[in-house]
């Protein structure tokens, strides 16, 4: 992360409204970085002065001034189709000198009673006095209609507005999850937080070494297979080690990677033994967080860093390569 990045969340970060994930790499940057390091100490001591402050009640006239402001109580409402033309209202009077009045421009919410407005009461209102849908049919003549300026019709207008309100939220919810891509299942939210787990609580590698053939003997005992292990320095990705962790219900070897200042993990298990890749996208993206997995060698490979999505496409092409070459049987390993 670079300053431009973190910036615009120094001020949720002093204010502890980042997830941990974000939390955590704007702490890394501040802490390297001493111009950002200063505007945070600034923003926490602002937010400090601030809460510390002390609380002013409004005076009595602001609440004067707007209960003035409100319609009274008993005031009527009148509704959209109480303003109509005069030509309209007298058709006598035109051609007499006095030029009909335009009815005012009608809004959206206007138009859609328009459709839902049913002449000679055909859809009842429940509740409604006259039993009808708009005033102008024989269903709406007790002024209690949909469309009237009676109570009934207040009531059924702002009924209508929350339904119109409750059908957007509706279907702002279905595009969201019709647009929620597959990298959202369980076993990807388990996949973050061990990596972050572990990056928090300090202890991301088990065994520290270089060497593959330090790092894979380490896990016979460990686990019920034997996972590759290539060191990957001469493509930009040296190997610092290894660690166990759990996952999708069962134990699954770590290997950890080194790429620039990004900590690159690297999870392989036999395929088809723990999580399902299949209906998820090779390369994904969470929380801050560059995802991706492969199959090679009987494996299944998962890895997940905060460097660039390229990166991890480069370790995976390096990784391959090596073991298609045979390094394991060549080597002895």
């Amino acid at each position: 992360m670079d300053c431009n990045e973190a910036r615009p969340l120094l001020d949720a970060n002093a204010d502890h409204e980042l997830p941990a994930p974000d939390a955590q790499r704007v702490q890394q940057h501040i802490e390297s970085c001493d111009a950002c390091r200063r505007e945070s100490d600034n923003l926490r001591a602002l937010s400090g002065v601030l809460r510390t402050a002390p609380y002013h009640r409004a005076p009595a006239s602001l609440r004067e001034r707007i209960m003035a402001g409100l319609p009274a109580m008993n005031e009527p409402v009148v509704a959209a189709d109480a303003a109509l033309p005069v030509a309209a209202e007298n058709p006598a009077r035109e051609g007499q000198g006095q030029a009909p009045r335009q009815a005012p421009k009608r809004g959206w919410l206007d138009r859609l009673l328009d459709g839902w407005r049913a002449p000679q009461g055909g859809l009842g209102w429940p509740g409604a006095a006259g039993g009808g849908f708009a005033s102008g049919g024989s269903g709406g003549t007790g002024g209690g209609g949909f469309a009237s300026g009676g109570a009934g019709g207040v009531f059924a207008r702002g009924w209508l507005v929350a339904l119109v309100v409750a059908m957007c939220a509706v279907a702002a919810g279905v595009a969201l999850n019709l647009r929620r891509p597959a990298d959202v299942g369980p076993f990807t939210d388990e996949l973050i937080e061990s990596h972050v787990r572990a990056q928090v609580s300090g202890r991301d590698i088990d065994v520290i070494s270089t060497d593959r053939h330090t790092v894979k003997p380490w896990f016979n005992g460990r686990l019920d297979y034997s996972p590759p292990v290539e060191d990957l320095a001469a493509s930009g990705f040296p190997l610092e080690g290894g660690r166990l962790d759990y996952l999708a219900h069962q134990r699954v070897a770590v290997l950890v990677y080194r790429y620039q200042k990004h900590v690159i993990d690297v999870y392989v298990y036999p395929q088809n033994a723990a999580g399902s890749s299949a209906a998820m996208p090779a390369k994904l993206g969470r929380e801050g967080y560059a995802i991706a997995h492969w199959n090679a060698e009987g494996m299944t490979w998962w890895a997940i860093s905060d460097a660039a999505p390229d990166a991890l496409g480069n370790l995976e092409t390096a990784l391959k390569a090596r073991l298609q070459s045979g390094s394991e049987r060549t080597e002895g390993g």
